[in-house]
């Protein structure tokens, strides 16, 4: 994408909103939701013992999702100040965020399923092609879970294949423990959010390291209450080739 092309902020217009169903669906509900969580006023739902391939299907969508939407709107909001309400009266700028907000979490899911991924297999090294398998098949069902969303631009399904290709050929057993898996959430925040380039490159480093700070929560809650030799014990059989 050219720096032309990258959404920005825009003049703002005060008026009445319309009733008008084309209108980009950012609903203040979900807004309300995730800020009263990024700001310490809520909580994700309390997570439960992660011992199936659908509970853990189950904490990467919906971490992801919580990552992204409290990770952009948390940007959006330091940077906008005392204007950040009337952005949202703001059409063309609501249909920005509708954009970013769908690419920052596919390259949040990307990232933690890289990260889950990882660690079952560093749990069960010998179990690598299953956990291959698994990841492929969990992430995939993720993801057209989420369909092609109208407001999520036209981009979306190269994204949507990057994030196949990645997982499909990640080295699981080279990721490691530590922050070496979160390698696309970060920048993808920078890239993504409709903030003017100027001040883009002035909030490059601190945004980064935001997110990679918010990733530490996530990972402890993983390491707690991932079973993973009970996930691995329910995966099928693969064949020879697979991995």
């Amino acid at each position: 994408m050219s720096d032309s092309d990258k959404p920005r902020f825009r003049r703002v217009v005060r008026r009445h909103r319309s009733a008008d169903p084309k209108r980009p669906s950012l609903r203040p509900a979900e807004l309300w939701v995730t800020l009263k969580s990024y700001f310490g006023f809520g909580r994700v739902a309390p997570l439960e013992r992660i011992d199936t391939p659908e509970a853990l299907s189950g904490f990467i969508d919906t971490r992801s999702s919580f990552m992204a939407q409290t990770s952009l709107y948390g940007y959006l909001r330091t940077r906008a100040g005392m204007r950040y309400p009337e952005l949202f009266d703001d059409d063309p700028f609501v249909e920005s965020i509708n954009i970013a907000k769908w690419h920052v979490w596919l390259d949040c899911l990307s990232d933690l399923a890289v990260y889950s991924g990882s660690r079952l297999t560093q749990h069960s090294p010998g179990e690598m092609p299953r956990v291959a398998a698994m990841m492929t098949a969990l992430i995939e069902g993720i993801l057209e879970g989420k369909g092609e969303p109208a407001e999520a631009g036209a981009e979306y399904p190269a994204h949507v294949q990057r994030v196949r290709e990645r997982v499909a050929r990640i080295d699981w057993l080279a990721v490691g423990n530590d922050e070496a898996a979160f390698t696309e959430s970060p920048p993808g925040l920078v890239h993504w959010a409709p903030v003017m380039d100027t001040l883009k490159e002035l909030d490059d480093e601190i945004v980064r390291n935001s997110v990679r700070f918010r990733w530490q929560e996530v990972r402890r809650d993983l390491a707690q209450h991932l079973d993973a030799r009970a996930v691995i014990e329910a995966l099928p059989d693969v064949g020879p080739d697979a991995g």
